[in-house]
């Protein structure tokens, strides 16, 4: 039991209480996991429970995995047979036992998204349904969220109102029935078929519900009203329910989740316990008050006061720029600037953004200035796939011969042409040693129905057009029209989810890309080809095996429960961040607060939060304000950076510690410049030294060379970058 030393008072308060009801708020950084897992050692070795007779609800395998290896280290193997995984995984694995009390057998498939949407399109044709209005993504997220609120067809039908709920009720009757007759099941599925086999037969939630003494649920702020009710469910006869988690970074509505779950848990268990963690072991002083000082502003949440014993830390920087390009080209100096004066590595880095489409002038900057990055959460901006759907129909237009692109747009949007009818085209290429491109011309002789033929002929005309209006116009206008003309825009559009816009942005962002081309100074060829040919070198990067030194790029989503060095926060302007849409729901608004301060928590040593006063969204330039957000937090942690990229008002607070006497030694000579400093003392320099130039402000020695009156010193400065100073006149001044 030594590793309850480990743990500072509350932590190991919350692990010690095994009876009952319990709620553990875990702050950002708190020693969230290290709670979960030495909980379930504790119950483990005080012989509380068998492994079996333990339930733990995770919300990826990857960290049930993790945690169930720490737990083995604390108490031994016997830690590998609890019940621990995903809602999803746990209760398929159940599923599979009692299948056939719901009408399943135990061999039941598994349908993923795409299985899904396959079915949904076929059902949707042979209802005849307006596929513009009605497209099957859309309908399957009308079908999920039924099933999040645990509603089967028959109860759907009863709250369908209007017309467009009618039609999704009588789609997702079939799609059940269709499901059922396959034996299969999909990934909402298997939660609510769990919870309708625990209503229907009773004897068998009994059963389970005697099995499992300890049922503990981790992120269950992030729940949805469905695995709230097998978790009320599963815990009705021992009570013993522990729930970790965090109100203020609820940030999955859009999937489902309830954040009223967690709140509201002493409610749902009157005798509950409450262990808040609230010492933040991740993030320096200043990030976590600036953290502190956003959050407080959302009325829904459980009261808790974060606070560290880290460092105070440096400021949190505000990058302002007259745009997105020279945002991130203002990022990318910042990053080779941390990555000298910190020694920092680019692992250390992550670039934040609201949504998927900022990251193309990210990346490309990126490239330009040779740092490696990976984007996370997705795929890189040029291999989006709605990116390489227009850029298909652009390659076509320069090279009608290309025949990757051809099989990838020849039936996108949906033209009637089959996968059949392309196998008999390519087996008649083969046979007769013809281009694909050249079969699709003789398509006639073939063997495909005369209205494939048709839906062909038509295509390739398609393409012939673009091509002759390439050929006159200039990338942008090019790109523009094919975007429009091909159906691709007009598609996402009308698909009305939240995967759909952001897909049709990212379309919008790729034609910003051409833009910018077309306006970029001294440019000789500003058509389409010379585009196409730039943006193939950008997709085109370079892999090293085993070589995990990038930056980081992603969502706010996806960094959640990441940590980094350094953050950078982009786009924090009103419009982006918070969303258009959500500035007039409270709800809403709040989750965009939340969403934001996921973001500063991701941060250890260093925050930038950066917004440009212009920006190109939708085709259309937009002048922005700075987030509400910025805003919101205690100026005196803010250091402005101006557009000159001048850092202004660094904060510090009277302390010894050594970083801060630096701190304070660089304010006093930036406030004071006409103070006489004394001629520097090169016996005393050495790489790695930090100094102050009364001109240059405070540095870094990176190397020293010379002897004698010609001695040289290589600085970096913070403001100002590389500088090889003589040192008979540098005035250099040691300060640590």
């Amino acid at each position: 039991m030594e590793f309850l030393n480990q743990l500072n008072d509350v932590q190991r308060a919350a692990v010690m209480n095994t009876q009952g009801p319990q709620i553990i708020v875990a702050g950002a950084g708190s020693g969230k996991t290290r709670v979960l897992t030495y909980r379930l050692a504790y119950i483990l070795a005080q012989g509380l429970a068998k492994p079996t007779e333990i339930l733990a609800l995770t919300f990826t395998n990857k960290a049930a995995k993790e945690m169930k290896e720490r737990i083995a280290k604390l108490v031994g193997n016997k830690a590998h047979y609890i019940m621990m995984g995903t809602f999803h995984s746990i209760f398929s694995r159940l599923l599979r036992v009692e299948a056939e009390k719901i009408g399943f057998t135990r061999s039941y498939t598994i349908y993923d998204t795409s299985d899904s949407v396959d079915l949904l399109r076929v059902i949707s044709k042979e209802l005849k349904l307006d596929d513009k209005k009605f497209t099957p993504k859309k309908l399957l997220n009308g079908i999920s969220k039924a099933k999040q609120h645990m509603l089967t067809p028959a109860a759907f039908a009863r709250t369908a109102t209007d017309v467009y709920t009618g039609v999704i009720s009588k789609v997702y009757t079939i799609y059940d029935e269709r499901c059922r007759k396959a034996n299969a099941m999909d990934f909402s599925d298997l939660l609510m078929k769990t919870a309708i086999l625990f209503k229907e037969h009773p004897d068998v939630l009994a059963r389970y519900q005697q099995l499992f003494k300890y049922l503990m649920i981790d992120e269950y702020q992030d729940t949805n009203y469905t695995q709230y009710m097998l978790a009320r469910m599963l815990a009705e006869q021992h009570k013993n329910v522990c729930v970790v988690g965090d109100d203020a970074q609820s940030i999955y509505a859009f999937r489902g989740a309830d954040i009223s779950n967690i709140l509201n848990f002493q409610r749902d268990y009157s005798n509950a316990k409450l262990f808040r963690l609230e010492q933040n072991y991740r993030s320096t002083s200043t990030i976590v008050q600036a953290a502190n000082s956003v959050i407080k502003h959302n009325k829904r949440q459980i009261p808790k006061r974060v606070f560290t014993e880290n460092e105070k830390g440096e400021s949190i920087y505000l990058l302002e720029a007259k745009n997105e390009q020279e945002e991130a080209r203002k990022l990318c100096a910042s990053v080779r600037e941390q990555k000298q004066y910190h020694t920092f590595f680019n692992k250390d880095f992550a670039v934040l953004y609201r949504t998927n489409s900022q990251s193309r002038v990210i990346e490309d900057e990126l490239r330009k200035t040779g740092i490696p990055y990976k984007v996370f959460g997705g795929v890189s901006f040029y291999s989006r796939k709605e990116v390489k759907d227009v850029l298909a129909y652009m390659r076509l237009a320069v090279n009608a011969e290309d025949e990757q692109a051809l099989r990838r747009v020849i039936n996108y949007p949906t033209r009637g042409i089959g996968k059949t009818s392309l196998a008999k085209v390519s087996a008649f290429a083969q046979n007769n040693r013809l281009t694909f491109a050249d079969a699709l011309k003789r398509s006639g002789e073939s063997g495909i129905s005369a209205r494939v033929q048709r839906a062909i002929n038509l295509f390739l005309q398609k393409i012939q057009n673009y091509k002759a209006f390439a050929q006159k116009k200039n990338a942008y206008e090019a790109a523009s029209f094919i975007a429009k003309d091909s159906g691709i825009l007009k598609n996402l559009h009308t698909e009305k989810t939240p995967t759909g816009l952001s897909r049709w942005e990212n379309v919008q962002e790729l034609l910003n890309a051409a833009q910018g081309f077309v306006d970029r100074p001294n440019i000789r060829t500003a058509d389409l080809a010379s585009f196409l040919a730039e943006v193939s070198l950008f997709t085109d990067q370079d892999k090293e095996e085993g070589n995990d030194d990038f930056v980081n790029l992603m969502t706010i989503h996806a960094a959640k429960g990441l940590e980094f060095k350094s953050v950078f926060v982009v786009g924090m302007e009103e419009g982006l961040f918070p969303g258009s849409q959500n500035v007039n729901s409270a709800t809403e608004m709040e989750e965009e607060r939340r969403l934001f301060y996921v973001a500063v928590t991701r941060a250890e040593k260093q925050l930038t939060l950066s917004f440009a006063r212009c920006r190109t969204r939708f085709g259309k330039t937009q002048h922005n304000e700075p987030s509400r957000f910025i805003r919101e937090i205690d100026s005196r942690l803010v250091s402005h950076t101006t557009t000159r990229g001048r850092r202004e008002g660094i904060s510090t607070i009277p302390t010894e510690k050594p970083s801060i006497r630096r701190l304070k030694r660089v304010a006093e000579i930036r406030d004071n410049p006409s103070r006489n400093i004394p001629h520097t003392n090169s016996q005393k320099l050495a790489v790695g030294v930090r100094v102050v130039h009364k001109k240059f402000g405070n540095g870094k020695v990176l190397s020293l060379e010379g002897n004698g009156e010609k001695r040289k010193a290589t600085v970096f400065f913070q403001n100002r970058g590389r500088k090889v100073l003589l040192l008979k006149f540098a005035h250099l001044e040691i300060v640590g």
